[in-house]
């Protein structure tokens, strides 16, 4: 009960300010489309129409259709399903592989501590369209491999936010009476010290889903990610510039919801980060 008291706090802050409350608006769209996208959408993503090639709007197609007749509505929510299956799933694991590989290097002797900041370092050195184009071209494009990718370059990023946080509260006078009660170690990192860094490193979460967003579809655009037949909002954008002199519809409707979806999770991640840091109660 008392969590979700303080969702329903933490929500109700976010909301009270204009762009904490478009973000929030535009992320509860995505997200509910992305987890209902076989109830929201009209048509089979998939199914081709070629009599009906490049329609506008109609009763039947809401945003009209593409060079093969697909719907360009139901296509669109079905690749907010990629997007959303996509950023979750390589944010999650890079939140718990750095969160974990944090905790360890501020536990560990200074020479261990070294080496796992020389890893970060080194995985921090390659950007990730450049660790995507060398993983290509040996593996062959996938989906799986855009979420493996994306992973590994985001740990450093939680590792390093993860190790400064445990730095801060290991001798927090409440762990320190723990250790003298005799509790584990295990026990002080899972009841104690995992809880008092969850926050930053959840905003940090919220705030890199835009980021891994436009990676997927950057990647999908140029073919090195989602494959065809699959809707990605990056395919939609590539299949719309491919047919530019035929209709200008297409890629101006997945442009539009790619960028509403980037600005919306932005402003949803900086409100959400004003809204858990006590050093702003005051500016509220």
């Amino acid at each position: 009960m008392n969590a979700l008291a303080v969702t329903a706090g933490t929500i109700r802050r976010i909301g009270s300010h204009l762009g904490g409350a478009i973000g929030l608006v535009i992320v509860a769209v995505v997200v509910l489309s992305a987890v209902f996208a076989p109830l929201v959408a009209t048509h089979d993503p998939d199914a081709l129409d070629v009599l009906n090639r490049f329609t506008g709007p109609t009763a039947q197609h809401w945003l009209g259709t593409d060079h093969l007749g697909r719907d360009l509505y139901s296509r669109l929510v079905h690749g907010a399903s990629v997007a959303m299956a996509v950023a979750l799933t390589a944010i999650s694991t890079a939140l718990i592989a750095g969160t974990l590989l944090g905790i360890l290097a501020a536990s560990l002797p200074a020479r261990s501590e070294r080496l796992i900041l020389i890893l970060f370092d080194v995985v921090s050195s390659f950007p990730s369209l450049v660790l995507a184009l060398a993983a290509v071209a040996v593996f062959g494009p996938s989906t799986l491999l855009v979420v493996i990718i994306v992973a590994v370059t985001l740990i450093p990023h939680f590792g390093r936010v993860a190790r400064a946080q445990v730095l801060t509260v290991r001798n927090a006078p409440y762990i320190e009476a723990e250790r003298l009660l005799g509790a584990s170690s295990w026990r002080i990192v899972f009841s104690h010290i995992l809880p008092n860094i969850a926050g930053p490193l959840v905003v940090l979460a919220s705030i890199d889903i835009p980021v891994v967003i436009t990676i997927e579809a950057g990647l999908s655009f140029i073919g090195l990610g989602v494959r065809p037949p699959l809707a990605s909002w990056g395919t939609l954008i590539y299949d719309g510039y491919a047919y530019l002199s035929d209709s200008k519809l297409p890629v101006v409707i997945a442009s539009s919801a790619l960028a509403l979806a980037t600005l919306g999770f932005t402003l949803f991640g900086e409100a959400l980060r004003d809204a858990v840091d006590p050093r702003l109660d005051g500016e509220r």
